[in-house]
């Protein structure tokens, strides 16, 4: 699909609700800020949003299937239900497959309003590694208790495989997905940024400190502990608090993500 259509869409604004419209500005911003922090798997990965449906329904925004992560806009986003269908008109077509792992979230979840899933470098080694994110840094120790772990092997069983994944995930807000990469959710697409930033920080940390071969010093569970409780009560705020700043660099080099 040529890249000119984006181009051409018609803005949605006028369309949908003003708080759907809010939502969409704020999931194309993170889709372009995945892009520009390197968090992108050229389109093998998503992060979607949940938005108001009507009783019995549940509806969702997710990428456009074969855009790039930086070409992603508001208007451009589609609207599907939990079966990953289209309920909008869009030109674009969606990857069901895909949202496999976001509908096992959503739909067990009424807080996970976002889901964010990455194949980063750093998150991919560390999902490799048997003993998983360890506990030897700051960022790390925000996790402590506060991270689950799900086994690639239930990935075969595709929509049969979503309970699974959901229970893994638990009442955490990330996501270890052993020998695949990162999954973090939130209350508000910001929330869902920061913890994926802090988690990702923390995957990148532990591979460079493991890349000379000296021994990782960890740290105490009662420092982890203290860490873990803080980030466990601060991750809305901090990820409410980061989200209007990281908006405004957006502005002055990709401001057509609102279109």
């Amino acid at each position: 699909m040529p890249d000119t259509l984006l181009a051409h869409l018609p803005s949605m604004k006028s369309q949908v609700s003003a708080e759907d419209w809010q939502m969409r500005v704020d999931l194309a911003a993170c889709y372009r800020l995945a892009a520009r922090y390197g968090w992108v798997d050229l389109t093998g990965t998503h992060i979607s949003a949940r938005v108001k449906a009507p009783a019995g329904q549940h509806h969702f925004l997710i990428n456009p299937h074969g855009v790039l992560f930086q070409q992603v806009t508001a208007s451009s986003l589609v609207k599907i239900d939990q079966d990953g269908r289209k309920i909008q008109e869009s030109p674009y077509p969606v990857n069901p497959a895909g949202f496999v792992i976001h509908s096992a979230i959503h739909m067990k979840n009424e807080e996970a309003i976002c889901v964010f899933h990455s194949h980063t470098i750093a998150g991919m080694g560390v999902s490799m590694q048997e003993e998983g994110l360890l506990m030897a840094s700051q960022h790390s120790a925000f996790f402590y208790d506060n991270l689950g772990y799900h086994d690639i092997e239930h990935m075969e069983a595709g929509v049969e495989g979503r309970d699974i994944l959901a229970n893994d995930l638990g009442r955490h807000r990330a996501l270890i997905m052993r020998n695949h990469g990162l999954l973090t959710t939130g209350r508000t697409v910001g929330e869902a940024f920061y913890v994926m930033h802090t988690l990702e920080r923390a995957c990148a940390a532990q591979i460079a400190a493991q890349a000379g071969g000296a021994k990782v010093r960890r740290m105490s569970d009662a420092t982890c502990g203290f860490f873990s409780e803080f980030f466990r009560e601060a991750t809305l705020k901090h990820g409410t608090m980061a989200w209007p700043s990281l908006l405004s660099t957006l502005e002055t080099t990709d401001p057509d993500y609102r279109n």
